[in-house]
């Protein structure tokens, strides 16, 4: 039970984590943790219409565990690819010590469910990582795309990076190709 408390005591850092986008109508940056739980609802809610064979369980663990590693590593702007492949060894290393507070019986499954979203090949992490791109695009797109203009993210990249999407849903990523299309405040 100690371990499990100074996990959960480590885990409240991550509050301190600050990303590139802003909830709506906020003049500061969310934190990694807002993330995480808003991750999660869409998850929770894109599920309704996910095909019955997914693991639901396994998909909302992950999406609870998968940015915790930023309490040791930072966050990255997932735009910035050199600094995203850079990071990961970081981010390995944060995992291993992270779980490893919980000791072998809670850690271990764990750390091999962050590991397997972040390779992203099963369809439960295709599918986690689909809902992970939700929330900053529909930021974006309602807030005159703050962080992407701050940082010039071309359309392009926008749409490049964000079609995972349509792992999650197909109709979601519809509608949110045809808003970034659209939107009058992407550069082309």
């Amino acid at each position: 039970m100690e371990n499990i408390v100074s996990f959960l005591l480590e885990s409240e850092k991550l509050k301190s984590v600050l990303r590139q986008t802003k909830p709506l109508g906020e003049d500061r940056f969310e934190n990694s943790a807002e993330h995480s739980w808003q991750t999660t609802l869409a998850a929770m809610i894109l599920l309704e219409s996910a095909p019955a064979e997914l693991d639901r369980l396994k998909i909302l663990k992950m999406l609870l565990i998968h940015d915790i590693v930023e309490i040791d590593a930072g966050d990255v702007f997932v735009y910035d690819e050199q600094a995203r492949q850079e990071a990961f060894a970081a981010e390995a290393e944060a995992a291993e010590r992270l779980f490893g507070m919980l000791g072998t019986n809670i850690g271990e499954p764990l750390l091999a469910l962050w590991h397997e979203f972040e390779q992203a090949q099963t369809p439960e992490a295709k599918f986690a990582k689909a809902c992970d791109r939700v929330m900053p695009v529909l930021q974006n797109l309602e807030s005159g795309g703050q962080s992407w203009t701050a940082h010039d993210i071309r359309r392009a990249k926008v749409l490049e990076k964000n079609q995972p999407i349509k792992d999650a849903s197909p109709e979601l990523w519809a509608l949110v190709k045809k808003r970034i299309e659209e939107a009058t405040f992407l550069k082309d």
